[in-house]
């Protein structure tokens, strides 16, 4: 079948910030035919004339191959496959502009890492809801969007119910810069890449304190026990959070200086107020809203969380953050797997 748009594309990417432009020029650098969908007409045309996204890559010159539109239905219309990478508190409202648009035989993956707060949907969830898309993926793993452009190699995971979904997109992203890993916990992979952003932010404090890598060590660790509580609890495979999307996007997010949600928690560490935070970043900070989604689900499933409830009290409660690590410290006395283990027995008899 014949699509509509400017001929034919391997992929057209939805959202032209720093990670989906990141995507896009990766994706262009290895020969595919990729069109990059953006909001304004005015950042079309930079990328298109200019070959630049000033706006986060001012210095980055972006493949010349790389073309970008801001009509929705043209982007939507054009390709067999769609990647969408907007911030989670726009995108059931671009997947619901893109509905009208999109037709069953298309491949629609994500790597949005959150939650929808308010309905606690995650974004495959809201592909299915807005658009007539059955071959629905999620793209997720330990990739910076700096390091992406500055063509270091790493690694992600791609997980769909659908082979065909998997298949498709390990074939367009296979090349020496991205190896990408198949599985079919969609789930796990999306829990796992949204969530590990509440323990970037507490990791980002812990350096803003001043602690040592004792103490940052304790918290990853602590901070995936506790992610994989509430993961297998909503149905994810536990495994999944020792690979790429859990274990892998822990440490780049929680170590990193290009990594925003620790760069937020530093600030707050130093003694910033949330708002203070946000705005030294100047870029969206999805662990905010996740630790809002988190926090709700744990009590909702009665799943502990110490660490994302301290992390609640430190963004929206005003509690110092030399308090949280006060109350982390002295918690009731606990064991270090089973809970955990609990858990995953309880899943495998339902």
């Amino acid at each position: 079948m014949k699509r509509k748009g400017h001929g034919s594309v391997d992929i057209v990417v939805l959202g032209g910030g720093s990670f989906g432009t990141a995507l896009a020029s990766l994706l262009a650098d290895i020969g595919r035919r990729v069109r990059l969908w953006v909001r304004r007409e005015e950042q079309a045309k930079e990328i298109n004339q200019e070959h630049r996204n000033s706006r986060f890559f001012p210095d980055v010159e972006l493949p010349r191959s790389l073309q970008a539109t801001a009509d929705l239905e043209e982007a939507v219309r054009a390709a067999p496959v769609l990647l969408v990478v907007v911030p989670s508190r726009s995108f059931r409202e671009v997947a619901s502009r893109m509905g009208p648009f999109v037709q069953g035989d298309q491949i629609v993956v994500h790597a949005t890492k959150g939650i929808e707060v308010d309905t606690f949907k995650r974004m495959s969830e809201i592909l299915r809801e807005e658009t007539c898309a059955l071959k629905i993926g999620v793209l997720s793993g330990p990739n910076l969007a700096g390091e992406v452009m500055a063509r270091h190699p790493g690694g992600a995971l791609v997980a769909s119910r659908y082979q065909e979904v998997v298949d498709r997109i390990q074939e367009l992203f296979r090349s020496d810069r991205l190896r990408v890993y198949g599985g079919r916990d969609v789930v796990g992979t999306e829990l796992g890449g949204a969530f590990k952003n509440i323990i970037a932010i507490a990791a980002g404090a812990v350096d803003g304190m001043g602690f040592g890598d004792n103490t940052k060590a304790a918290l990853m660790t602590r901070g995936l026990a506790e992610i994989t509580r509430l993961g297998v609890r909503l149905g994810a495979d536990p495994l999944t959070f020792a690979g790429l999307t859990g274990l892998g996007d822990l440490i780049v997010t929680c170590t990193s200086m290009h990594s925003r949600n620790r760069r937020a928690g530093m600030a707050i560490g130093r003694g910033a107020t949330l708002e203070q935070a946000l705005g030294e970043v100047r870029m969206v900070v999805e662990g905010v809203r996740t630790t809002v989604a988190a926090y709700r689900l744990a009590a909702r499933h009665a799943v502990s969380m110490p660490i994302t409830e301290q992390i609640y009290r430190v963004l929206f409660e005003d509690l110092p953050p030399r308090a949280a690590v006060a109350n982390l410290m002295t918690r009731t006395r606990t064991q270090e797997m089973e809970d955990v283990a609990r858990r995953v027995e309880w899943r495998l008899l339902d």
